[in-house]
Order: C-alpha cells, then sequence, then structure tokens
C-alpha cells in the first residue's frame, strides 16, 4: 500500500514544467528515485532479495567448485582465494575466515571423483542459481516467459565456464598495467603520477560496473539496450562499492553481534551482507528496466477490476491494434507502446493480451516482445473473434439446472450471432469506422 505521503510527492513531481535544462535532468532524477523508492516501499523487490540470500546459500560452493576446475584447467586456481575475499571485504575482519571456509568446502568437492551423477547433481546446483537470477530478472522486466530448457542450459553454463576466465582475464590485464615500466616511468611524473593513482582506484568500480551491466543486458529473456543496461550497471557497481565500505566500517565498529549471537555472528553478518547485495543487484535491473521503459515510471490509481463489456471492448481494441500494424507491414507492438497507444493501466492490457494469447489469436515474439496476430486476419470473421474475445463457459455439474440452463442460453446466442454474416477482421480493419477507432484509440483509452 502506497502512503499518501508519498502519492503527494509523486503528484507534485509529475505536474512540475522545467524550464532549464539542469532542471529539467534534476526532476528526471527525481522521478526515478522516487520510482525505485515505491518499489523497496511494494516490498517485492525484497522478497525477492530474501530468497536470493537462501539459494545463494545453497548454490555458492557448487558455483565455486565449478569456476574452480576452469580456473584449474588454465593453472590459475590460486588466485581464486584473494578475489572471493575482496568480493566479501565488506565483512571485514570476518572476510578472511569466511573466505577460508568456502575455500575449504570447494576443496573437498573433488570433480573427478564424483561420478556421472555427482557432476550433473552439481551442475544443476550451480544452473539453478542463474535460474533463479533469470526469474527475479524477469519478474522485474514483467516478462511472464522464461528460456527453453536446451537454450537455459546452454547459455547458463556459457556463463558459467566463461565468465571466470574473464574475470580473471581482465583482473590479470590490472595487474599487468599497473606492474608495466612504463606506467611506472609514466606515475613518477605529474599530472600523469595523479591520473595513474586515480584510474588505479577507479578500477574495482569499472570492473563491477562492467559485471553488473553484462548482467542486465544477459539474463533478462528480452532485449535490452546497451543504454539501459549501462545506467542499471553505472548505478549498481558505485551503489556496491560504496555500501561495501560502509558495510565493512559497520562491522569493524559493532561488537554487540559477536556478543550476542557468539560462534553465529560471521552467519548473521553474512546473511545481511547477502541480503543488502542481491536488493543492489535488484535495484539495478528494476532501474535499468525503467530507463528503456519510462512510461511505467508514473503511478496511476489502482484500477477497478473492469466490466464484461469493458473487458470485451480492450481485448478488440488490443488485436485491432495489433492487426493494423500486421496487415500494413508495420514493426510489430511491444507491450510499452500498447500501453501508450491505448491508453490504459498495464494491469488490465495484460488481463486482456493474456485471454488473446490463451484463445490462440495473438503470440508474443522474443526477445523483443513484441506482438504478432496467430490466424490471417482474412480467415478471422469478426463474430468469431468477440467470441473468443469473451472466454469460454466453464462446465456446471449436471445437477445444477439454473446454471446449465444459463450457460446453453448464452452459447445459443452467442452461436446465432457468429452464423450471422460478419465481415473477416482484415475487412473490419479497413473500414472507414474501424481505422477510425484504431487511430483514435490511445485518446479513448480512458474509456475503454
Amino acid at each position: 500500500m502506497i502512503p499518501d505521503q508519498y502519492r503527494r510527492a509523486h503528484d507534485w513531481l509529475w505536474t512540475r514544467e522545467p524550464r532549464s535544462p539542469a532542471q529539467r535532468a534534476l526532476l528526471h532524477l527525481a522521478r526515478y528515485v522516487m520510482a525505485l523508492a515505491r518499489d523497496l516501499i511494494e516490498g517485492d523487490i525484497s522478497l525477492r532479495a530474501m530468497s536470493l540470500v537462501y539459494t545463494t546459500l545453497l548454490s555458492l560452493v557448487p558455483f565455486l567448485a565449478l569456476a574452480f576446475s576452469v580456473l584449474k584447467a588454465l593453472g590459475v586456481h590460486d588466485s581464486l582465494e584473494p578475489v572471493l575475499q575482496q568480493m566479501l571485504q565488506s565483512l571485514g575482519d570476518q572476510a578472511a575466515a569466511v573466505t577460508k571456509n568456502i575455500i575449504g568446502f570447494v576443496d573437498n568437492i573433488k570433480v573427478g571423483v564424483l561420478g556421472f551423477v555427482g557432476v550433473i547433481t552439481l551442475l544443476y546446483t550451480a544452473v539453478s542459481m542463474i535460474s533463479k537470477i533469470e526469474g527475479s530478472f524477469n519478474f522485474i522486466w514483467n516478462i511472464q516467459r522464461t528460456r527453453g530448457v536446451t537454450r537455459r542450459f546452454s547459455e547458463y553454463l556459457t556463463v558459467l565456464l566463461v565468465g571466470p576466465i574473464l574475470i580473471f582475464a581482465a583482473l590479470g590485464i590490472t595487474a599487468t598495467v599497473r606492474n608495466s615500466s612504463i606506467v611506472t616511468q609514466l606515475a613518477s611524473i605529474e599530472p600523469f603520477g595523479t591520473a595513474i593513482l586515480l584510474l588505479t582506484k577507479a578500477a574495482p568500480y569499472v570492473l563491477i560496473v562492467g559485471a553488473f551491466t553484462f548482467l542486465y543486458g544477459f539474463i533478462p529473456n528480452t532485449r535490452v539496450r546497451l543504454k539501459a543496461a549501462a545506467t542499471g550497471g553505472l548505478f549498481a557497481g558505485v551503489a556496491w562499492e560504496s555500501a561495501s565500505a560502509a558495510f565493512a566500517t559497520f562491522v569493524s565498529g559493532s561488537h554487540q553481534y559477536s556478543a550476542i549471537y557468539s560462534g553465529f555472528a560471521i552467519v548473521i553478518v553474512l546473511l545481511i551482507w547477502l541480503y543488502l547485495g542481491w536488493l543492489i543487484i535488484l535495484f539495478g535491473c528494476r532501474l535499468s528496466f525503467y530507463v528503456q521503459n519510462p512510461a511505467f515510471l508514473k503511478i496511476t490509481n489502482d484500477p477497478p477490476p473492469p466490466g464484461s463489456r469493458e473487458a470485451e471492448v480492450l481485448a478488440l481494441r488490443v488485436i485491432l491494434a495489433i492487426a493494423e500494424r500486421f496487415t500494413a507491414g508495420a514493426p510489430a507492438l511491444t507491450l510499452e507502446q500498447l500501453v501508450q497507444l491505448l491508453g490504459v493501466p498495464l494491469e488490465r492490457l495484460e488481463r486482456s493480451i493474456n485471454v488473446l494469447a490463451s484463445a490462440g489469436l495473438i503470440a508474443e515474439v522474443l526477445p523483443e516482445r513484441r506482438w504478432l496476430p496467430l490466424r490471417d486476419p482474412a480467415s478471422l470473421s469478426v463474430a468469431e473473434l468477440w467470441r473468443l474475445v469473451r472466454g469460454r463457459i466453464e462446465d456446471f455439474p449436471a445437477g445444477d439446472v439454473q446454471a446449465r440452463r444459463a450457460a446453453a442460453f448464452i452459447q445459443a446466442t452467442e452461436q446465432r450471432i457468429a452464423e450471422q454474416a460478419s465481415p473477416s477482421l482484415r475487412d473490419w480493419l479497413q473500414s472507414e469506422p474501424a481505422q477510425a477507432r484504431v487511430t483514435e484509440s490511445g485518446k479513448g483509452g480512458a474509456r475503454a
């Protein structure tokens, strides 16, 4: 439930008219902040972060075991421990102990003696972690469909096998450049020395921003534009490094956890950091979604459930808009474009789209998430289209005579209408009234 104070602040932001480019930039920034604050208040992303904490605890060791095997084949497996400790530096003094325990678990997994079933289980556990991440990212992007099993397994294994190589290659290049004699000589000359020092300090930020940008562009089951992925990656990378430093200061300056939880203090601290880390990652993904789909920044009043006629009219408007683009040879409409064109809340639009998809009238094209008609508009009569939009009447028990008689009357009425002469969807589109309805659909969205 969104508080009234938030709604008032939101309405104030969306009624402002900036006069200068600086004011316009600040206003856009404030709108993004308000949208992320709304997501935090609603709590769905927080629940997803909690779920990923549990998944991480189960899958972290198998995930690192696979990475360790790949790096061992390259002869650089000894670098796993310092990199892991660097990632857990926010735990303060506990980072070394946690890293040592995790590396100990990884060393105990002997991939060569696990056998076929053991290796398959290890792969499944590691892949399930990425699958859970994809599910959370798809939820944030309002994507209902996930990758197919074959595609999911192949792409996830690519991340598991190639990812560690890319990370350590980047670290190796950074170390080589830093220790280069040319760089050493330049460092003794100003202002090159100051610039190299700043670049060295910025290297962790650049690497983490690049990693997050890759995640936001690759994991969601849709095409993410580079600008959106990079914006989310920049936000998450800076927030991650800043939160890591702040959390490390908090842990080193707080001894209450050890006094209260004793030996479990390290586990509690790890759980808190995992939750905070996943929260940052998911909100970075949400920011990417907003950058690519700015129409979803603004909140609307929670729409009441539509009446039956209202739902039928909206479904017909959706199929008209989709079929018109198809017959005109124009690019198919995305979900965001349908929202803007029809001027209806997202919840109602998705309900109508699900009805049309269930009836076999439209299909979603991935990864752009565009909608195309599944049947030739010339082969579908308007009467049949209306009947399919209304949905199927459920089967009532044989003893419920009144319900069965009512259902039979409705079905007979629909059948008589369908048997009458009815234009095809293509003819309907080419008629002047239908074209006017599609053209004016954006203006009449509030009424439909």
